[in-house]
């Protein structure tokens, strides 16, 4: 790391172990690391210039979030994925998040109102693809040339993820929080594991955020919920059509 670098991270109060977890997270999220791939000590050490005292504290972190494993003999790797498990996961997000979103939009304050007004408009004036003009010919590669080609934003898949969570915050219980955030980030490994981004030319992302917004603003915590629970499960299911899509193509 150069010194303009050590001293920004310094000037952030972020330490060298979350600015490598932040990398990790973000390639691990947009295809570097492919799911059920190992995370040797080695590696990535090399990859992103830190010791193994900083990989130590980075990767039982992921692993917190639930982006990777840690087994005896195994080591560290990446989360495994299957349809089966995403619609587990799906069944489980449905139940908890949306109960969550439920209780926070029946709690929240008018300070909790105007993050979410806040990270809504963020959002909405962030695009999520760094080459947007690229769309068409990138949705035509392979998953493993796009993540190295055009990912999806880092901006934009943290402002995204700031939405949701903001969605959650009023709620007055930090644990059910906890556990829904929790669910949400090993929902991004399965979102990126189809990725296939046409689903962002065919569904109106906005619209569904703007929908869940305005139920929240609103204080129709069943509606909010069930908007939710829809933009949840919409997102499962076209994944799951994408992986069966390409299951069918490879058994062809």
């Amino acid at each position: 790391m150069d010194n303009d670098a050590m001293a920004k991270t310094a000037g952030t109060g972020r330490t060298r172990a979350d600015v490598i977890f932040e990398q990790l997270r973000y390639d691990i999220l947009n295809g570097y690391y492919a799911p059920g791939s190992k995370l040797p000590f080695a590696e990535l050490g090399s990859r992103y210039e830190a010791s193994t005292g900083v990989l130590r504290e980075v990767l039982p972190r992921l692993v917190e979030q639930g982006l990777a494993t840690n087994e005896a003999q195994l080591g560290f790797r990446v989360v495994t994925v299957s349809v089966d498990d995403l619609e587990r996961l799906t069944d489980a997000r449905c139940a908890i998040e949306t109960m969550v979103a439920r209780l926070s939009v029946e709690s929240g304050d008018v300070a909790w109102e105007a993050r979410l007004v806040a990270a809504h408009h963020a959002l909405t004036r962030t695009t999520w693809l760094d080459d947007p003009h690229g769309l068409a010919a990138w949705v035509s590669l392979a998953p493993a040339e796009r993540a190295h080609l055009v990912p999806v934003r880092d901006e934009w898949a943290t402002l995204h993820e700031a939405f949701h969570h903001t969605l959650l915050e009023g709620c007055d219980n930090p644990y059910l929080i906890a556990t829904a955030t929790k669910l949400r980030r090993i929902a991004d490994v399965y979102r990126y594991w189809s990725a296939d981004e046409s689903e962002r030319v065919h569904r109106d992302v906005d619209g569904e955020h703007k929908a869940i917004l305005d139920a929240a603003l609103a204080r129709d915590a069943q509606g909010c919920a069930d908007l939710l629970a829809d933009h949840i499960r919409l997102t499962t299911e076209l994944l799951v059509a994408v992986q069966r899509a390409r299951a069918e193509t490879v058994d062809a």
